[in-house]
């Protein structure tokens, strides 16, 4: 690039430029609008903003393209323009700077995805890693002297946009953004981040967004402690009015935490959503006689260049039941069906005659079949409390969001329910409320990466939530699906995901779960086998033809038919007993589904285990 950021670091602080969306919006673009289609179809406007804040003041520009990517342009049907939005968006800086005159910079602006990666999400690393170079080619075709990763909330994800571009010759400005919260600064993630993302060699690491300049202040004094850093802070929290997102306009407050942002060790500062060239103005005059400190701006360091007690050991589950499974015991869980309502009378005295008769724990499943029951978590914290035998609490995807999952399982871990069953949950529409809407934010095997996250003592964003919880991690897998090699392809992501179990579909015949085995091969999956005593012919008809993945062989089956009705429930408990003696030296565990009005069959399923 024709000029070197280092250069214009070393002896001052640069001043960067303010918000480009919320100012479309001001200047008539409209709020909603995609706003880096504004420099195809207001292209005037777009050169007009980038050139007031030069005169601002501003010695770096950033190109309005932070959601111009495939994924998020897709969602305004412009992913086959994303060259062109680009390109045009470092011409339209371009060309102000130039016109201008001035010795400006004029960054490429990237923005993660918008849209979970894998596994907690769909996208590929491999995909991910291609959306961010085609992003970042255009930008330095069109004249970008530089590239800027900002906003980025999960550190994995700004490692991968910073492994896709770091060989494209530009220098690379790295930015993590933090909410707005004192433990995390308490916790110290804000050094640990920073530390993390010099390692990789990028030309500066930094924050943006979320916060407003007095709780940047707090992140840049721990972030420094690395080395010069960029702070990008919102003017304050945002509220609505009329429709319209509003940002303070106090301008002199933004202007006095800018200086202090930069006695604190920030060598780039500037403005995130909500700042204008006002505040830039503002800004630029505060900074204008300030020199910092001497210190090097030597802001690279080696890779993997962390202090010791930067790294979190994983906490292996502390559950009885992980013991006894992870020790080379054969445990076995017993699903209790919950009722309608909030009457968990049945269910604990249920709990505690299987406890009796040698059932090591309850799973109670997270709205089976979309039907609407308790949470599972509460329902868990009663039973442990009131049976004395500990649950397996299913979750599901299907209701909650990935903020709303992270928040149940802290919920799970201070109740000190510790076995969790990550499934993605069945359609809301075949339950109870069929208009209701299914959230599926992620699937089980991003539920299992929480999971794993979590028994590492953090968040998805990397925040600390206190002890690790031990979570036994739980899956689904079933044997008789009917592509195994996907469902053994799933298993395996799933195992990579962190899961330390996999409890199975209901299984009938022997040669369905020696298949499965053998199509797992030497992966090291503890298996817990499923297994229904069954109750009628009607329910085996049923299930069979109308459950999916469950297979009933017709032998079963027309033995059923043939029983009186009362001698036909002893038969299908005969039929589960037998199949979990000759599987039990092939599997580590039992899990038992027997029918919601008949929970002692699965006592007598263990009978086997005598």
């Amino acid at each position: 690039m024709g000029l070197s950021f280092r250069d214009l670091l070393e002896g001052r602080v640069l001043v960067g430029d303010g918000a480009m969306g919320t100012l479309l919006a001001d200047r008539g673009v409209g709020y909603g609008h995609p706003y880096a289609r504004a420099n195809l179809t207001h292209p005037e406007l777009v050169e007009q903003l980038h050139a007031e804040y030069v005169r601002a003041g501003a010695q770096a520009i950033e190109t309005n393209t932070f959601s111009a990517n495939r994924v998020k342009l897709a969602g305004h049907r412009l992913e086959e323009r994303v060259r062109e939005i680009n390109e045009s968006g470092a011409r339209l800086a371009r060309r102000a700077v130039e016109e201008a005159g001035e010795r400006v910079l004029v960054l490429g602006a990237i923005g993660p995805l918008g849209r979970p990666l894998a596994p907690v999400g769909n996208i590929p690393r491999e995909e991910a890693r291609a959306l961010f170079r085609e992003q970042a080619e255009a930008l330095l075709g069109g004249g970008a002297d530089a590239l800027l990763l900002e906003t980025f909330t999960d550190l994995g994800e700004l490692r991968l946009a910073w492994e896709a571009v770091r060989d494209l010759g530009a220098p690379v400005l790295a930015y993590k953004t933090f909410v707005e919260d004192g433990e995390t600064l308490a916790e110290g993630l804000p050094e640990r981040v920073a530390r993390e993302i010099s390692g990789w060699g990028v030309e500066l690491v930094g924050s943006n967004c979320t916060v407003g300049p007095q709780r940047m202040l707090g992140i840049v004094e721990q972030m420094s402690a690395v080395g010069p850093v960029a702070a990008f802070p919102n003017p304050g929290l945002p509220q609505l009015v009329e429709g319209s997102v509003r940002y303070s306009r106090d301008v002199e407050h933004f202007a006095r935490y800018g200086r202090r942002l930069a006695e604190a060790g920030a060598r780039f500062i500037g403005g995130c959503c909500g700042t204008t060239p006002e505040h830039i103005r503002a800004l630029s005059e505060a900074l204008r006689d300030f020199r910092p400190r001497k210190t090097s701006v030597a802001l690279r360091r080696a890779p993997g260049d962390l202090r010791e007690d930067d790294r979190r050991d994983a906490a292996g589950p502390r559950s009885e039941l992980a013991k006894k499974l992870l020790g080379g015991g054969f445990p076995v869980a017993v699903e209790v069906d919950l009722p309608r309502g909030n009457d968990l009378s049945g269910v604990v005295e249920a709990a505690r005659r299987l406890r009796e008769r040698g059932a090591d724990a309850i799973d109670i499943s997270d709205g089976a079949r979309a039907r609407l029951r308790m949470h599972p978590v509460a329902a868990a914290r009663i039973v442990q409390e009131r049976a004395g035998i500990e649950v397996v609490a299913h979750m599901s995807c299907r209701d909650r969001n990935i903020l709303g999952l992270q928040a149940d399982l802290l919920a799970a871990a201070a109740l000190g329910v510790r076995n969790i069953l990550a499934v993605t949950g069945d359609p809301a529409q075949i339950g109870d409320y069929p208009e209701a809407t299914g959230v599926f934010d992620t699937d089980a095997v991003g539920l299992v990466h929480i999971l794993s996250r979590m028994n590492r003592g953090e968040d998805l964003a990397g925040n600390a939530i206190g002890h690790a919880p031990g979570f036994l991690i739980g899956a689904a897998f079933n044997p008789t699906a009917e592509d195994l090699d996907a469902e053994v392809e799933r298993l395996r992501r799933k195992l990579e995901a962190g899961a330390h179990a996999f409890w199975t579909q209901p299984v009938f015949e022997m040669s369905a779960l020696e298949r499965a085995l053998e199509r797992l091969g030497d992966t090291p999956a503890r298996i817990l086998l499923g297994l229904m005593p069954l109750r009628s012919a009607r329910q085996a008809e049923f299930l069979h033809h109308e459950v999916p993945g469950v297979e009933i062989p017709e032998e079963i089956r027309g033995k059923l038919a043939e029983l009186p009705p009362q001698d036909a429930p002893r038969y299908g408990v005969e039929v589960a007993r037998n199949l979990l003696a000759r599987a039990r030296p092939l599997v580590s565990g039992a899990y038992i589904m027997p029918p919601a009005s008949a929970p002692e069959l699965a006592a007598e399923v263990m009978e086997a285990l005598r």
